[in-house]
Protein backbone atom coordinates (compact mmCIF):
# COMPACT_ATOMS: atom_id res chain seq x y z
CA UNK A 1 0.00 0.00 0.00
CA UNK A 2 1.68 3.22 -0.96
CA UNK A 3 1.89 6.20 0.95
CA UNK A 4 -0.26 8.04 -0.72
CA UNK A 5 -3.38 5.78 -0.10
CA UNK A 6 -2.55 6.13 3.56
CA UNK A 7 -2.84 9.31 3.80
CA UNK A 8 -5.61 10.17 1.30
CA UNK A 9 -8.95 11.31 2.20
CA UNK A 10 -11.94 9.48 1.01
CA UNK A 11 -13.05 12.20 -1.48
CA UNK A 12 -16.20 14.39 -0.39
CA UNK A 13 -18.48 12.91 -2.75
CA UNK A 14 -17.89 9.32 -1.15
CA UNK A 15 -17.78 11.04 2.44
CA UNK A 16 -21.66 13.33 1.65
CA UNK A 17 -24.48 11.90 0.82
CA UNK A 18 -24.82 13.29 -3.30
CA UNK A 19 -25.23 10.08 -5.77
CA UNK A 20 -27.56 7.96 -3.04
CA UNK A 21 -30.71 7.33 -4.12
CA UNK A 22 -33.72 7.13 -2.14
CA UNK A 23 -33.57 3.55 -0.80
CA UNK A 24 -30.30 3.81 0.20
CA UNK A 25 -30.90 6.67 1.87
CA UNK A 26 -33.71 5.26 3.79
CA UNK A 27 -31.45 2.42 4.42
CA UNK A 28 -29.34 4.46 6.49
CA UNK A 29 -31.89 5.77 8.15
CA UNK A 30 -32.86 2.93 9.35
CA UNK A 31 -29.70 1.35 10.38
CA UNK A 32 -29.36 4.87 12.24
CA UNK A 33 -32.36 4.56 13.85
CA UNK A 34 -31.66 0.63 14.92
CA UNK A 35 -28.20 1.51 16.17
CA UNK A 36 -29.72 4.19 18.71
CA UNK A 37 -32.68 2.06 19.79
CA UNK A 38 -29.47 -0.47 20.95
CA UNK A 39 -28.01 1.88 23.15
CA UNK A 40 -30.86 2.78 24.31
CA UNK A 41 -32.67 -0.43 25.34
CA UNK A 42 -29.07 -1.54 26.36
CA UNK A 43 -28.90 1.26 28.49
CA UNK A 44 -31.92 1.69 30.21
CA UNK A 45 -32.61 -2.05 30.92
CA UNK A 46 -29.82 -2.75 33.75
CA UNK A 47 -31.67 -3.47 36.72
CA UNK A 48 -29.74 -1.55 39.17
CA UNK A 49 -29.64 2.04 37.48
CA UNK A 50 -32.26 4.37 38.80
CA UNK A 51 -31.75 8.11 39.89
CA UNK A 52 -28.39 9.21 39.00
CA UNK A 53 -27.48 6.66 36.76
CA UNK A 54 -30.66 6.92 34.72
CA UNK A 55 -29.86 10.32 34.05
CA UNK A 56 -26.05 9.84 33.26
CA UNK A 57 -27.33 6.96 31.04
CA UNK A 58 -29.39 9.60 28.42
CA UNK A 59 -26.46 12.12 29.09
CA UNK A 60 -24.06 9.50 27.58
CA UNK A 61 -27.12 8.84 25.04
CA UNK A 62 -27.05 12.28 24.05
CA UNK A 63 -23.54 13.20 23.73
CA UNK A 64 -22.87 9.99 21.42
CA UNK A 65 -25.72 11.60 19.65
CA UNK A 66 -23.47 14.52 19.22
CA UNK A 67 -19.99 12.93 19.16
CA UNK A 68 -21.37 11.28 16.10
CA UNK A 69 -22.51 14.18 14.15
CA UNK A 70 -19.96 16.34 14.96
CA UNK A 71 -17.57 13.92 13.89
CA UNK A 72 -19.48 13.49 10.55
CA UNK A 73 -19.49 17.51 10.10
CA UNK A 74 -15.36 17.07 10.23
CA UNK A 75 -14.72 15.00 8.19
CA UNK A 76 -16.94 15.77 5.94
CA UNK A 77 -14.71 19.00 5.82
CA UNK A 78 -11.18 17.17 6.24
CA UNK A 79 -10.06 18.27 9.43
CA UNK A 80 -8.10 15.59 10.46
CA UNK A 81 -7.14 16.30 14.55
CA UNK A 82 -10.50 17.38 15.22
CA UNK A 83 -12.07 14.16 13.67
CA UNK A 84 -9.52 12.29 15.68
CA UNK A 85 -10.25 13.97 18.87
CA UNK A 86 -13.70 13.21 17.92
CA UNK A 87 -13.46 9.97 17.62
CA UNK A 88 -11.31 9.46 20.70
CA UNK A 89 -13.49 10.79 22.60
CA UNK A 90 -16.56 8.23 21.36
CA UNK A 91 -14.07 5.48 22.43
CA UNK A 92 -13.92 7.31 26.03
CA UNK A 93 -17.43 7.35 26.27
CA UNK A 94 -17.68 3.71 25.53
CA UNK A 95 -15.46 2.98 27.81
CA UNK A 96 -17.52 5.14 30.61
CA UNK A 97 -20.04 3.13 29.49
CA UNK A 98 -18.32 -0.08 30.25
CA UNK A 99 -17.23 1.09 33.56
CA UNK A 100 -21.08 1.89 34.51
CA UNK A 101 -21.75 -1.54 33.73
CA UNK A 102 -23.61 -1.09 29.94
CA UNK A 103 -21.58 -3.49 28.12
CA UNK A 104 -24.39 -3.17 25.32
CA UNK A 105 -23.80 0.28 24.46
CA UNK A 106 -19.90 0.03 25.08
CA UNK A 107 -19.44 -2.55 22.77
CA UNK A 108 -21.82 -0.53 19.99
CA UNK A 109 -19.29 2.49 20.79
CA UNK A 110 -16.77 0.54 20.08
CA UNK A 111 -17.46 -1.63 16.77
CA UNK A 112 -19.29 2.31 15.57
CA UNK A 113 -15.92 3.94 16.27
CA UNK A 114 -14.18 0.97 14.28
CA UNK A 115 -16.61 0.97 11.51
CA UNK A 116 -16.51 5.24 11.52
CA UNK A 117 -12.79 4.98 11.39
CA UNK A 118 -12.10 2.94 8.38
CA UNK A 119 -14.84 4.41 5.86
CA UNK A 120 -14.75 8.15 6.83
CA UNK A 121 -10.69 8.73 8.19
CA UNK A 122 -7.49 7.97 6.21
CA UNK A 123 -5.95 5.11 7.12
CA UNK A 124 -3.01 6.40 8.85
CA UNK A 125 -5.31 7.58 11.23
CA UNK A 126 -8.16 5.41 10.88
CA UNK A 127 -6.18 1.82 11.38
CA UNK A 128 -4.93 2.49 14.54
CA UNK A 129 -8.49 3.80 16.04
CA UNK A 130 -10.36 1.37 14.59
CA UNK A 131 -7.42 -1.83 15.70
CA UNK A 132 -8.04 0.35 19.57
CA UNK A 133 -11.93 -0.04 19.64
CA UNK A 134 -11.90 -3.47 17.69
CA UNK A 135 -9.22 -4.68 20.38
CA UNK A 136 -11.35 -3.01 23.29
CA UNK A 137 -13.67 -5.05 22.31
CA UNK A 138 -12.89 -8.85 21.88
CA UNK A 139 -10.67 -8.06 25.53
CA UNK A 140 -13.64 -6.95 27.39
CA UNK A 141 -16.10 -8.82 25.46
CA UNK A 142 -15.57 -12.26 27.62
CA UNK A 143 -16.73 -14.97 25.12
CA UNK A 144 -15.25 -17.35 23.04
CA UNK A 145 -11.60 -15.84 22.12
CA UNK A 146 -12.16 -17.72 18.59
CA UNK A 147 -15.25 -16.70 17.86
CA UNK A 148 -14.65 -13.25 19.21
CA UNK A 149 -11.58 -12.48 16.87
CA UNK A 150 -13.34 -13.80 14.13
CA UNK A 151 -16.20 -11.50 14.73
CA UNK A 152 -13.32 -8.51 15.42
CA UNK A 153 -12.33 -9.36 11.71
CA UNK A 154 -14.91 -9.32 10.08
CA UNK A 155 -16.23 -6.20 11.70
CA UNK A 156 -12.78 -5.11 10.23
CA UNK A 157 -13.44 -6.11 6.77
CA UNK A 158 -16.91 -5.10 6.79
CA UNK A 159 -15.50 -1.52 7.35
CA UNK A 160 -13.31 -1.37 4.80
CA UNK A 161 -15.49 -2.74 2.62
CA UNK A 162 -17.92 0.13 3.51
CA UNK A 163 -15.14 2.72 2.80
CA UNK A 164 -14.71 0.84 -0.73
CA UNK A 165 -18.27 1.18 -1.59
CA UNK A 166 -18.20 5.24 -0.66
CA UNK A 167 -15.50 5.95 -2.41
CA UNK A 168 -16.74 4.34 -5.67
CA UNK A 169 -19.90 5.98 -5.43
CA UNK A 170 -17.94 9.12 -4.68
CA UNK A 171 -16.20 8.05 -8.20
CA UNK A 172 -19.36 7.58 -10.25
CA UNK A 173 -21.04 11.31 -8.86
CA UNK A 174 -17.70 13.20 -10.06
CA UNK A 175 -17.45 11.51 -13.38
CA UNK A 176 -21.55 11.97 -13.80
CA UNK A 177 -20.72 15.62 -12.93
CA UNK A 178 -17.50 15.82 -15.08
CA UNK A 179 -19.68 14.32 -17.65
CA UNK A 180 -22.37 16.80 -17.28
CA UNK A 181 -20.00 19.41 -17.37
CA UNK A 182 -18.82 17.82 -20.73
CA UNK A 183 -22.26 17.81 -22.56
CA UNK A 184 -22.94 21.55 -21.39
CA UNK A 185 -19.43 22.60 -22.63
CA UNK A 186 -20.20 20.54 -26.00
CA UNK A 187 -23.69 21.86 -26.16
CA UNK A 188 -22.43 25.68 -25.75
CA UNK A 189 -19.77 25.16 -28.41
CA UNK A 190 -22.23 23.77 -30.51
CA UNK A 191 -24.26 27.02 -30.52
CA UNK A 192 -21.77 29.25 -30.66
CA UNK A 193 -20.46 27.29 -33.80
CA UNK A 194 -24.10 27.16 -34.85
CA UNK A 195 -24.15 31.42 -34.73
CA UNK A 196 -20.67 31.63 -36.33
CA UNK A 197 -22.70 29.35 -39.64
CA UNK A 198 -25.73 31.36 -39.51
CA UNK A 199 -23.26 34.72 -39.51
CA UNK A 200 -21.30 33.55 -42.23
CA UNK A 201 -24.43 32.44 -43.99
CA UNK A 202 -25.83 35.49 -44.09
CA UNK A 203 -23.14 37.44 -44.81
CA UNK A 204 -22.13 35.33 -48.12
CA UNK A 205 -26.05 35.99 -48.84
CA UNK A 206 -25.89 39.54 -48.57
CA UNK A 207 -22.34 40.23 -50.03
CA UNK A 208 -23.57 38.12 -53.18
CA UNK A 209 -26.56 39.75 -53.42
CA UNK A 210 -25.10 43.54 -52.58
CA UNK A 211 -22.08 42.88 -54.92
CA UNK A 212 -24.85 41.90 -58.19
CA UNK A 213 -26.48 45.30 -57.17
CA UNK A 214 -23.65 47.22 -57.43
CA UNK A 215 -22.56 46.05 -60.69
CA UNK A 216 -26.23 46.87 -62.01
CA UNK A 217 -25.98 50.37 -60.17
CA UNK A 218 -22.74 51.16 -61.50
CA UNK A 219 -23.62 50.42 -65.07
CA UNK A 220 -26.57 52.29 -64.59
CA UNK A 221 -24.38 55.61 -63.66
CA UNK A 222 -22.05 54.84 -66.52
CA UNK A 223 -24.69 54.87 -68.85
CA UNK A 224 -26.16 58.52 -67.20
CA UNK A 225 -22.78 60.06 -67.67
CA UNK A 226 -22.67 59.07 -71.50
CA UNK A 227 -25.99 60.27 -71.85
CA UNK A 228 -27.25 56.82 -72.57
CA UNK A 229 -30.92 56.00 -73.92
CA UNK A 230 -33.42 56.04 -70.77
CA UNK A 231 -34.65 52.51 -71.65
CA UNK A 232 -31.21 51.33 -71.36
CA UNK A 233 -31.08 53.00 -67.87
CA UNK A 234 -34.16 51.81 -66.64
CA UNK A 235 -33.17 48.25 -67.90
CA UNK A 236 -30.17 48.27 -65.46
CA UNK A 237 -32.34 49.50 -62.37
CA UNK A 238 -35.03 47.27 -63.14
CA UNK A 239 -31.97 44.41 -63.17
CA UNK A 240 -30.52 45.92 -59.58
CA UNK A 241 -34.39 46.01 -58.22
CA UNK A 242 -34.59 42.08 -59.53
CA UNK A 243 -30.78 41.50 -57.34
CA UNK A 244 -32.19 42.96 -54.48
CA UNK A 245 -35.29 40.53 -54.71
CA UNK A 246 -33.17 37.44 -55.41
CA UNK A 247 -31.30 38.55 -52.25
CA UNK A 248 -34.11 38.73 -50.14
CA UNK A 249 -35.20 35.48 -51.60
CA UNK A 250 -31.46 33.57 -51.20
CA UNK A 251 -31.62 35.21 -47.51
CA UNK A 252 -35.12 32.67 -47.31
CA UNK A 253 -33.37 29.76 -48.50
CA UNK A 254 -29.97 30.59 -46.72
CA UNK A 255 -32.53 30.47 -43.65
CA UNK A 256 -33.92 27.08 -45.02
CA UNK A 257 -31.26 25.13 -45.19
CA UNK A 258 -29.82 26.45 -41.96
CA UNK A 259 -33.29 24.52 -40.78
CA UNK A 260 -31.99 21.77 -42.97
CA UNK A 261 -34.55 22.22 -45.78
CA UNK A 262 -32.31 22.13 -48.26
CA UNK A 263 -33.51 22.63 -52.50
CA UNK A 264 -31.50 19.39 -54.22
CA UNK A 265 -27.95 21.03 -55.05
CA UNK A 266 -28.12 20.08 -58.90
CA UNK A 267 -32.07 22.14 -59.02
CA UNK A 268 -30.31 24.61 -57.61
CA UNK A 269 -27.33 25.22 -60.24
CA UNK A 270 -30.07 25.07 -63.06
CA UNK A 271 -31.82 27.42 -61.92
CA UNK A 272 -28.99 30.11 -61.27
CA UNK A 273 -27.46 29.16 -64.87
CA UNK A 274 -31.34 30.02 -66.43
CA UNK A 275 -30.93 33.65 -65.40
CA UNK A 276 -27.03 34.06 -66.78
CA UNK A 277 -26.96 33.66 -70.58
CA UNK A 278 -24.38 31.33 -72.25
CA UNK A 279 -24.50 29.20 -69.18
CA UNK A 280 -24.48 25.33 -69.20
CA UNK A 281 -24.72 22.63 -66.11
CA UNK A 282 -23.10 19.01 -65.78
CA UNK A 283 -23.24 16.93 -63.33
CA UNK A 284 -21.28 13.37 -63.23
CA UNK A 285 -21.04 10.74 -60.89
CA UNK A 286 -23.35 8.93 -58.00
CA UNK A 287 -25.39 11.77 -56.48
CA UNK A 288 -23.72 11.60 -52.13
CA UNK A 289 -25.18 13.12 -49.58
CA UNK A 290 -23.88 16.62 -48.55
CA UNK A 291 -23.71 17.85 -44.94
CA UNK A 292 -25.31 21.70 -45.12
CA UNK A 293 -22.17 23.39 -44.85
CA UNK A 294 -20.97 21.40 -47.72
CA UNK A 295 -23.95 22.38 -50.16
CA UNK A 296 -24.12 25.87 -48.87
CA UNK A 297 -20.25 26.47 -49.75
CA UNK A 298 -21.22 24.77 -53.24
CA UNK A 299 -23.71 27.17 -53.89
CA UNK A 300 -22.01 30.09 -52.59
CA UNK A 301 -18.95 29.63 -54.96
CA UNK A 302 -21.33 29.31 -58.12
CA UNK A 303 -23.27 32.66 -57.21
CA UNK A 304 -19.67 34.61 -56.42
CA UNK A 305 -18.04 33.36 -60.01
CA UNK A 306 -21.17 33.96 -61.77
CA UNK A 307 -21.16 37.19 -60.43
CA UNK A 308 -17.51 37.82 -61.16
CA UNK A 309 -18.15 36.52 -64.87
CA UNK A 310 -20.47 39.46 -65.20
CA UNK A 311 -18.32 41.77 -63.92
CA UNK A 312 -14.77 40.58 -65.49
CA UNK A 313 -16.09 39.10 -68.99
CA UNK A 314 -19.50 40.35 -69.77
CA UNK A 315 -21.63 37.89 -72.61
CA UNK A 316 -18.35 35.24 -71.95
CA UNK A 317 -19.90 31.34 -71.88
CA UNK A 318 -19.94 29.79 -68.84
CA UNK A 319 -19.47 25.75 -67.99
CA UNK A 320 -20.43 24.42 -64.41
CA UNK A 321 -19.53 21.05 -63.68
CA UNK A 322 -20.28 19.22 -60.51
CA UNK A 323 -19.03 16.00 -60.14
CA UNK A 324 -19.61 13.27 -57.21
CA UNK A 325 -16.70 11.42 -56.21
CA UNK A 326 -15.99 8.97 -53.36
CA UNK A 327 -14.37 11.24 -50.70
CA UNK A 328 -15.02 14.43 -52.17
CA UNK A 329 -17.50 16.82 -54.56
CA UNK A 330 -15.36 18.87 -57.13
CA UNK A 331 -17.34 22.09 -58.60
CA UNK A 332 -15.39 23.51 -61.38
CA UNK A 333 -16.51 26.97 -63.14
CA UNK A 334 -15.07 28.14 -66.33
CA UNK A 335 -15.84 31.07 -68.53
CA UNK A 336 -14.47 31.54 -72.36
CA UNK A 337 -13.08 34.57 -71.35
CA UNK A 338 -13.49 38.26 -73.86
CA UNK A 339 -12.55 41.44 -72.94
CA UNK A 340 -13.37 42.79 -69.41
CA UNK A 341 -15.84 45.10 -69.23
CA UNK A 342 -17.04 48.43 -67.39
CA UNK A 343 -17.30 46.90 -64.01
CA UNK A 344 -14.44 44.69 -63.94
CA UNK A 345 -13.03 47.40 -61.08
CA UNK A 346 -16.31 47.27 -59.25
CA UNK A 347 -15.98 45.33 -55.85
CA UNK A 348 -13.67 44.72 -53.28
CA UNK A 349 -12.28 41.53 -54.58
CA UNK A 350 -13.25 39.91 -50.98
CA UNK A 351 -15.65 37.22 -52.55
CA UNK A 352 -13.32 34.22 -53.61
CA UNK A 353 -11.63 35.09 -50.57
CA UNK A 354 -14.77 34.22 -48.27
CA UNK A 355 -15.60 31.24 -50.28
CA UNK A 356 -12.00 29.95 -49.84
CA UNK A 357 -11.91 30.45 -45.99
CA UNK A 358 -15.08 28.66 -45.98
CA UNK A 359 -13.66 25.63 -48.04
CA UNK A 360 -11.12 25.70 -45.65
CA UNK A 361 -13.09 25.84 -43.10
CA UNK A 362 -14.72 22.83 -44.18
CA UNK A 363 -11.60 20.78 -44.99
CA UNK A 364 -11.51 21.63 -48.82
CA UNK A 365 -9.96 24.15 -50.93
CA UNK A 366 -10.47 26.77 -53.72
CA UNK A 367 -8.15 27.55 -56.71
CA UNK A 368 -9.26 30.33 -58.70
CA UNK A 369 -7.00 31.93 -61.63
CA UNK A 370 -6.41 32.36 -65.39
CA UNK A 371 -7.17 29.04 -67.73
CA UNK A 372 -6.67 28.39 -71.30
CA UNK A 373 -9.51 30.60 -72.63
CA UNK A 374 -10.38 32.88 -69.11
CA UNK A 375 -11.10 32.10 -65.92
CA UNK A 376 -10.93 29.05 -63.68
CA UNK A 377 -12.64 28.34 -60.11
CA UNK A 378 -12.41 25.40 -58.39
CA UNK A 379 -13.64 24.25 -55.57
CA UNK A 380 -13.18 20.83 -53.75
CA UNK A 381 -14.88 19.71 -50.48
CA UNK A 382 -15.30 16.46 -48.82
CA UNK A 383 -18.33 14.50 -48.46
Amino acid sequence: MTEYALTRWPSREALGREGLSGRRRLLAWVVRLLVIGVLLWSAFRQAHLHGWSVLAAAAGVLAAAALVWAYWRSTLRHRLWPSVALLTALLALGAGAQALGSHGPAAVLWCGCAFAALERLPLAAGLPLAATGLATYAVVDGGDWLWTWISVGGMALAGYTLRLDAEARGATHRLLAQERAARAAEAETAALAERARIAREIHDVLAHSLSAQLVHLEAARLLIERGADRGQILDRVVAARGMARDGLEETRQALSALRGELTPLEEFLRDLVRSADGAEVTVDGPRTPLSAEASQAVRRVAQEALTNVRKHAPGARVSLRLEYGPHEVTLDVRDSGGPPGELAAAGGGYGLLGMRERAELLGGSLHAGPGEKGFVVTLKVPV
